[in-house]
């Protein structure tokens, strides 16, 4: 299932999933929600982008999770999916 909007993909977080979209350059990222727990320095739910299985030619092209914030046209886009996107 790839063509799911924003909204959707939203959802999909909360509800503990793996997201990306079929825009995105590369395979191998996605977005993920994370909850802070007793350990966790973060007091507030967060997203955050992994990129450490990125499958690019680019050896410089970042390879590693931190927190994301969507673009407008991430927001706009109908491309979302579950992780991972079949091509």
């Amino acid at each position: 299932m790839h063509h799911l909007n924003f909204g959707q993909a939203l959802e999909l977080l909360k509800a503990g999933k793996q997201v990306c979209r079929r825009g995105w350059n590369g395979r191998g990222i996605f977005i993920e929600l994370q909850r802070p727990d007793e350990n966790s320095k973060m007091t507030s739910e967060y997203i955050f982008i992994d990129t450490t299985g990125l499958d690019s030619d680019n050896i410089d092209a970042p390879r590693s999770r931190v927190p994301w914030l969507a673009s407008q046209t991430d927001i706009l886009a109908s491309d979302w999916g579950h992780y991972p996107i079949t091509f």
